[in-house]
Order: structure tokens, then C-alpha cells, then sequence
């Protein structure tokens, strides 16, 4: 017999983090440092509890779809709170609790003496509930509000240092190009309610077939490939996708707890599983879906390029994240979402691992981020170093860590696809593996072999200072304390069991039945994938064989060779390629474009609608009304002076003027006898 949810626990799991978060910002000098993780992780700690409860219901059978709170009814638009829980749910609220948790407890240590501590963990319990209730919505209302939440929470979360010009110009970029993506967003929603009639994921999807049969207004485009692109615009700037994605990378402003959340588990991939959730739909419009891979494959690729030349270590890391989600949106795009919310969650787990273990990096280097400073601190942070080993190998898709079997699987649906823009998608995402091996053990040998360049430090940071001799104090390395390196631990032993444990039931079982659709005979990639699918252990040792496998192998020599046997090869390369390498620099010019071509055309646009729009025409409309009403009122005021002399004068004018008419009409009327 099958589980059953209960609707009151599953109202606690948004609810508890939201708790923690108005006890450590509204009570945080109240509570205390100590008082304000405690409440904080408490709360997250009992979101995760339900979340796993929930899954294993999930797992035995249950379902849960119904509304929690009607907010109100208008005409025939019900807007309300409500709980979609199935697979995908179940395991979004696990990976997002977990991940969570996790960070919670690395701030304590990472954020020790900060003296916004209270107000961090407040932000951060904010962002866990805005995100619980995105994923666990069934309607398109929660949807947004928890979409516009995150972007709102990332926002304060990237300026948390506000007293940095660089921070605030990154959550400003962060929250203007997210309007951008959430304006095609909301369009999409209002397409649905416009011509579906309604908010509800069920009933919207249960219309999806009435929709394709009809065109855009005044346009030879169907209306469900509008609609379907309006929601991937928004899934562009959530997930940050070409050419929405120039805000991720210098979100790295925020502190590394941040960079972990925000890119590992909750925001980045809120757009993955947008998508994936309106599978009814996408499976509608092959041009959306070409449009979804080939934007996918842009990004995977052409992101990837960018992370070599990197110095910083968060930076590399936030770049791979872009790739990451290029690889989800391309299996999105061949209707292998199983695929890419596969990727999502292992993903989540290996790469909030390598961003807590850059942190580390960070703690033990004294906030010195340029690896090429760094050097051989394997030997002085060894739980660092293994676990990031192990985040580094699950990223590059090694055989049997978690990353390999959602990221081959991504290869492999690639390849089976027959929609347009797949031949270019499969390059993308098969090159890119080699991209990816180059730059991840690229950072991995700079950071913990080699020479121990920290000694004397290449190039220097603001925050080394050096004495009168011109010579920087050297702060000897160090592992961190188990705070931080706990959660490391944690995340690293999913990083490697997790896709082989998952694989079966996720990808190729009933664990999505409800959750995603798939017309097998128009896309099937899945079907393909199913067909030479025969275990986790088969796949592994039949992957030693396989192209991904070597071009990750190539990557990995690559970097050893370039960087630990013969380091003045990426120089000479460097100098060789100088045009391509300033371009990679200038990360393809697209802020150079933003800010010099498309902010000022933007800038002009919104001057010509001020100006032209709305103080001419409107406020001319408005204000010549009121002129009009005004210079009436002034003639009717002169008119009615209230001397006795100009009511005899006006009389007087009337009687001659009637009488005058009078005597005119009777001549006319004589004369044409």
C-alpha cells in the first residue's frame, strides 16, 4: 500500500527555513552569533528530514498535488498556494535541503568573523525557503513568486559586502539581466493563462493539445513555440545561458558559502527544472526544443573556452558551472529531461563540494584567490585535497563517479537526437569534455602540486602587504577547521556513489512517471539510451572504450604536462594566440557590448518613451486637459464677477443681440415673399 503526505509537513519544509530566517535578521541581536546558525540550521535540518520522508513516500507510491491556501479568486483566475510533490519534486527538495545544510554549517566557520554573520545566515535560510517553494509549487503563480524571490535573495546575497564597489556593480548586473530573462518569463505564463485559462500546471498541460493547434496572433508561428521560448527566455537568465549568462561569473563578488548555493542547488538550476516541469508542453514545439539545445550547446562550449584563462579559483569554478548548465540544457533540448535533471542533481553535489573546497583553498591561503600563487598544499590540507580530487574527477565524468553517468548519458542522448541543431549540439558537448578536463586539473595541479609559489608570491594581493624591502609575509597554509571541512566530507561521498546508485530508476524506471513526458516517437533519444543501457557497472567499463572517455584522459595529460612538466608551454602558447587569448580575456567582448551598445540603446529607447511617450503624449494629454478645464474655469470666473454693472451690461448685450436676430429673421422672411 502506498504512503501517504501530509499536507501539514510538507507545509513545514518552506516554512521552518523561512522561521530561521526572521528569528536571525529581525531577532539577530537577540539571538546572538551562536543563537542565530543554530536556529538557521535547525531549520534547514528539519526541511531535509521531511524532504527525505517525503521521497521515500514518493519512492513507495504517493503523490500529492492540491492546494494548501487560497489567496484569492478573480472571476475564473484562482490565485493559490499549493504542493506539486512526485519525483521531481521529491528530489529537488532533498538535493536543495541537503546542499543547504551543508553551507549552513561551513558559514559557521567560513563567515566566523564577519560582522554581518546574523544577517548572512538570515539571507541564506531566505534563499533555501524561496527555493522550496519554487520546486515544490503546481502552479504558475508560486512558480514565479519563488522565481522572483531567489533572483531577489541572490541579489542581497552578491552585495553582501555593499561596502565594495565590485559587489554592488555584480548584484545590480545579477538583478537587471535576471529582468531581462523574467520578462520573457511572465510573458509566457501570461501566453498560458491568456489562452488556457488558467494557473494550475495540471490543467494548463491537460490543454497543451488544444494550444498547438493554434498560431500566434497575426504571425505565422504556432502559439505553443511562443509560449515555450517565452519560458526558456526566463530559464536563460535564471540558469544563465548565452548571452544571459554574464552575471554568473561575477557573482563570485558574494562570499564562497554563496557561490556554493547559488550555483551548485538552487538558483542556476531553478530554469533546469522550469524546463523540465513544462516537459508537456516543450514536447509540443521541435522548434523549441532545437532552439533549447543549440542555445544549450553555445553555452556549454563557448563557456567552457573561458574557464582556462581564469586565475581565479572561484572564477574557474563558476565558469564550469556555465558549461554544466550548457550540458543540462542541451539533454533539455533533446528531450532526454530525465538526462538533464540526472545532471542537476549530481551536479549539485560535486560541484557545492568544489566551491566549499575553493573556500577552504581560501581560509588556508589568507583570502589569497589567484592560484597562481598557490602551489603543493596538498601536504598541508590534505582533507582539502582529496575531497576536491574527488569534486575534480566527478566534474571531468571519470568512470564511476556520480558526474560520469549523467554527463555520458547527456552525450549519448545527444547523439541519438534527430532534431535540428543536434549534429552541432554533440560537438559541443563531446569537445567539451576535453575542455572541461583541461581547465579543472589545470586549477588542481596549480593549487596543490608543483612548487609552493606562496613563498614568494608571483603576483601579490591586496591582501599581502609587503615591507620596506619589498618582501610579502608568508602565511603557512593550513587545513581548515572541521566546521568547514565536515561538510566537504558530506558532499564528497554523494560526489562519487550517487549516479551509480540513482541511474536505474531515474533515467530508465518509473521514478519520473509523473513527472515528465516524452513522445518517444517523435524524440526518441530516451528510447536509444534505454536500448544499450544493461547496468551502472556495464556502463563504466564499457566507457573505457568510449571517446568521452579519452578526450577527458587527453585533458587530464594536457594540463599535467602544460602545467606541472613543462610550464613555459601555456606562455608560449599564450603569446602565440594573443588575439584569441584577448578575446577569451574580454570574455567575447559581450560586457563591452552590454554596457557600449545595447545599454545605450536601451538608455536612448527609454529617454525617447520618457520624453516622447510619456511627457508629451501623456502628461501633454493629462496637462492639456487641465489647461483646457483651467482656461474654461477663467472665462466662466470673469463671467461671473458679481458686479451689478457687467450682469446690466451682459443683459443689455443679450436683448440687443436677441432682438437683432429677431428683426433679421423677419427681413429674411419679407424679402423671400
Amino acid at each position: 500500500m502506498a504512503s501517504t503526505l501530509n499536507p501539514t509537513l510538507l507545509t513545514i519544509v518552506p516554512l521552518a527555513p523561512l522561521v530561521g530566517a526572521i528569528a536571525a535578521g529581525l531577532f539577530g541581536k537577540a539571538v546572538g552569533r551562536r543563537g542565530a546558525h543554530w536556529i538557521t540550521c535547525i531549520g534547514v535540518a528539519v526541511s531535509l528530514a521531511i524532504s527525505i520522508q517525503a521521497l521515500l513516500a514518493v519512492l513507495d507510491g504517493a503523490r500529492f498535488n492540491q492546494a494548501i491556501y487560497e489567496w484569492m479568486q478573480i472571476g475564473g483566475l484562482k490565485m493559490e498556494i499549493g504542493f506539486l510533490i512526485d519525483g521531481l519534486t521529491a528530489m529537488m527538495m532533498v538535493v536543495v535541503s541537503f546542499v543547504s545544510l551543508m553551507v549552513h554549517i561551513y558559514t559557521i566557520g567560513y563567515m566566523a568573523d564577519d560582522p554581518g554573520y546574523q544577517r548572512f545566515f538570515s539571507y541564506i535560510s531566505l534563499f533555501t525557503f524561496s527555493m522550496l517553494m519554487l520546486v515544490m509549487s503546481n502552479n504558475f503563480l508560486q512558480l514565479f513568486f519563488g522565481w522572483e524571490a531567489v533572483g531577489l535573495v541572490s541579489y542581497l546575497l552578491i552585495g553582501f559586502w555593499y561596502t565594495r564597489p565590485t559587489a554592488i556593480f555584480a548584484n545590480l548586473k545579477a538583478f537587471l539581466v535576471n529582468r531581462v530573462g523574467d520578462f520573457g518569463f511572465i510573458l509566457g505564463i501570461g501566453l498560458i493563462y491568456a489562452y488556457a485559462g488558467t494557473l494550475n500546471y495540471g490543467e494548463a498541460f491537460a490543454r497543451g493539445s488544444d494550444l498547438a493547434k493554434l498560431a500566434f496572433p497575426h504571425s505565422d508561428w504556432m502559439l505553443i513555440t511562443v509560449i515555450c521560448i517565452c519560458l526558456f527566455v526566463g530559464a536563460m537568465g535564471k540558469s544563465a545561458q548565452f548571452p544571459l549568462h554574464v552575471w554568473l561569473p561575477d557573482s563570485m563578488e558574494g562570499p564562497t558559502p554563496i557561490s556554493a548555493l547559488i550555483h551548485a542547488a538552487t538558483m542556476v538550476t531553478a530554469g533546469i527544472f522550469m524546463v523540465a516541469r513544462m516537459s508537456p508542453l516543450f514536447e509540443l514545439s521541435d522548434t523549441a526544443l532545437s532552439v533549447v539545445m543549440t542555445i544549450g550547446a553555445i553555452t556549454a562550449l563557448f563557456m567552457g573556452f573561458l574557464g582556462i584563462i581564469q586565475n581565479d579559483i572561484k572564477r574557474v569554478v563558476a565558469y564550469s558551472t556555465l558549461s554544466q548548465l550548457g550540458y543540462m540544457t542541451v539533454a533539455l533540448g533533446a528531450s532526454a529531461y530525465s538526462v538533464g535533471v540526472f545532471h542537476l542533481m549530481t551536479h549539485a553535489f560535486f560541484k557545492a563540494l568544489l566551491f566549499l573546497g575553493a573556500g577552504s583553498v581560501i581560509i588556508g591561503m589568507h583570502h589569497d584567490q589567484d592560484i597562481r600563487n598557490m602551489g603543493g598544499l596538498r601536504k598541508y590540507m590534505p582533507i582539502t585535497w582529496i575531497t576536491s580530487l574527488l569534486g575534480s574527477l566527478a566534474l571531468i565524468g571519470t568512470p564511476l563517479f556520480a558526474g560520469f553517468y549523467s554527463k555520458d548519458s547527456i552525450i549519448e542522448a545527444v547523439h541519438a537526437s534527430h532534431l535540428w541543431g543536434s549534429g552541432f549540439a554533440y560537438f559541443a558537448v563531446a569537445a567539451g569534455v576535453f575542455v572541461t578536463a583541461f581547465y579543472s586539473f589545470r586549477m588542481y595541479f596549480l593549487v596543490f602540486h608543483g612548487e609552493e609559489r606562496f613563498r614568494h608570491k608571483p603576483f601579490p594581493g591586496e591582501h599581502d602587504h609587503a615591507d620596506e624591502h619589498g618582501h610579502v609575509h608568508v602565511h603557512e597554509p593550513h587545513e581548515s577547521p572541521a566546521v568547514v571541512w565536515v561538510p566537504l566530507v558530506a558532499l564528497a561521498i554523494p560526489s562519487v556513489v550517487i549516479g551509480a546508485m540513482t541511474i536505474g530508476p531515474m533515467l530508465f524506471g518509473d521514478f519520473f512517471k509523473d513527472s515528465i513526458v516524452v513522445d518517444l516517437e517523435r524524440h526518441p533519444a530516451m528510447e536509444e539510451l534505454a536500448k544499450e543501457f544493461h547496468g551502472w557497472w556495464p556502463m563504466a567499463l564499457h566507457a573505457l572504450t568510449s571517446l568521452p572517455f579519452w578526450f577527458a584522459l587527453a585533458g587530464v595529460a594536457t594540463a599535467w604536462y602544460f602545467y606541472l612538466v613543462k610550464p613555459a608551454i601555456p606562455s608560449a602558447i599564450a603569446r602565440t594566440f594573443k588575439p584569441i587569448v584577448t578575446i577569451l580575456e574580454n570574455k567575447y567582448y559581450m560586457d563591452w557590448i552590454n554596457e557600449n551598445l545595447i545599454a545605450p540603446a536601451a538608455r536612448a529607447i527609454g529617454r525617447g518613451l520618457w520624453k516622447g511617450g510619456d511627457e508629451a503624449v501623456i502628461d501633454g494629454a493629462l496637462n492639456g486637459s487641465a489647461d483646457m478645464v483651467g482656461g474654461a474655469a477663467a472665462i466662466g470666473r470673469r463671467l461671473q464677477s458679481g458686479y451689478l454693472y457687467w450682469y446690466a451690461l451682459v443683459m443689455i448685450i443679450g436683448v440687443i443681440g436677441l432682438m437683432t436676430w429677431q428683426l433679421w429673421a423677419y427681413l429674411s422672411g419679407g424679402i423671400g415673399r
